[in-house]
């Protein structure tokens, strides 16, 4: 039988109804098979129990996995405000889904309880793999990749997001099974007889030399080399951004649409290597004189960079990460591909974000599922680890 990855999306106005067309739409590709694995991500429109429960009436109740999103896709295209499910059936994988609650309070032990009933192994199914989502609102994304190592261990890979709300700023919640709750994590759990495969691009490029945060308290930072945040971004952004953009940011007042706009353009890229960073999204900042608000911690000590972006290179970014699952493959078959995107990306792109899914598309070549978070995670050999904004995360699923 091998491995079959199949997608299907709806929109509407009965939560039940839309979450079991999706699943109806692909369950007819799928066939008489047995889904395994059903992956579920709902825009905020919708109440997810009801979902899932339409969903989980065309899977005969098979293992779930999920999250609220802030914007959704599949090969067919972008579906704001729409449900996108895929089902797997497959011989050559085994499934395990969980949920764990209290994030905020313990991240550790949310992750133990989502995991407490995967098997330690499974015979002739070496390959461990796991897909994560996490409420997007508990600020616990730094927490969660040292945690799953922590818990599950290093000969592992993983990937995921953080689940949103269309950007609301709410409430985001994620779904195992038929549970939906917020302050959690979901987690599935992949033992395969083939290593799937990861990539990750983000799309940035540095325009400022290796600074380092010399004042901040958790994701709030104060002062970088010494000097107030803000102007350290106005010196080396702020001629590109009047060229590029038409933002004069010396003419910029408080709560100014344009600060945010600005702070999505030109990102911090938090030092791994001489040629990597992992991106971090200062635009949750609304003043132009105090300090630069980031949805994820940046330690006093930590190096970055000042980095910029453009459509074009996002398109291009979506197009390496998937010339790398094709690069990775070496004569495997790919069956499907699940897609973490940023919804910073979102921002950026704006109507020319179906380009990068089209990008993606073609070179692939099979079915995608996807959303747009409020974080990615990822962790592969050769990759920067952890978390990550403002990023493309493909999963690829072999045959």
């Amino acid at each position: 039988m091998g491995t079959k990855f199949v997608t299907g999306f709806a929109k509407g106005d009965s939560s039940h109804d839309v979450g079991k067309e999706a699943a109806k739409m692909a369950f007819q590709k799928l066939g008489d098979d047995k889904v395994h694995l059903s992956i579920v991500f709902a825009s905020p429109k919708y109440d997810y129990q009801e979902v899932l429960r339409g969903v989980r009436e065309i899977t005969d109740n098979a293992p779930l996995f999920g999250c609220s999103s802030a914007g959704e896709f599949t090969e067919e295209g972008i579906q704001h405000e729409s449900v996108v499910c895929a089902l797997i059936t497959s011989d050559t994988h085994k499934f395990f889904t969980g949920i764990g609650e209290g994030l905020r309070e313990d991240a550790m032990k949310s992750i133990c309880d989502a995991s407490k009933k995967f098997p330690a192994s499974i015979e002739n199914y070496p390959y461990r793999s796991y897909i994560l989502c996490e409420d997007g609102l508990t600020g616990k994304a730094e927490e969660t990749p040292l945690a799953m190592l922590s818990i599950l261990g290093a000969n592992m890979k993983f990937v995921g997001g953080c689940a949103g709300d269309d950007l609301k700023m709410k409430e985001t919640k994620v779904f195992a099974d038929n549970k939906v709750l917020a302050d959690a994590i979901s987690l599935a759990f992949i033992a395969s007889k083939k290593p799937l495969a990861i990539s990750l691009q983000h799309g940035h490029k540095a325009i400022s030399p290796p600074l380092t945060i010399t004042k901040s308290e958790a994701n709030i930072v104060y002062e970088i080399d010494g000097k107030p945040a803000f102007e350290i971004w106005k010196k080396y952004a702020g001629a590109d951004a009047k060229n590029t953009l038409g933002i004069d940011i010396n003419e910029l007042q408080e709560d100014d649409k344009n600060v945010s706009r600005f702070l999505t353009y030109y990102e911090a890229g938090l030092y791994v290597t001489e040629k990597e960073e992992k991106i971090r999204w200062p635009g949750a900042t609304t003043t132009v004189t105090g300090p630069l608000k980031f949805n994820g911690v940046m330690p006093e000590g930590a190096v970055l960079r000042v980095m910029s972006s453009s459509k074009e290179s996002q398109v291009e970014s979506t197009r390496d990460a998937a010339e790398s699952i094709i690069n990775s493959l070496r004569g495997e078959k790919l069956v499907g591909v699940l897609v973490f995107d940023c919804v910073v990306r979102g921002l950026i792109l704006q109507d020319e974000f179906s380009k990068a899914i089209d990008a993606m598309k073609e070179l692939l070549k099979v079915p995608i599922i996807g959303f747009e978070t409020y974080g990615e995670f990822a962790m592969e050999i050769g990759q920067p680890m952890g978390y990550h904004n403002a990023t493309t995360v493909i999963l690829g699923i072999l045959d």
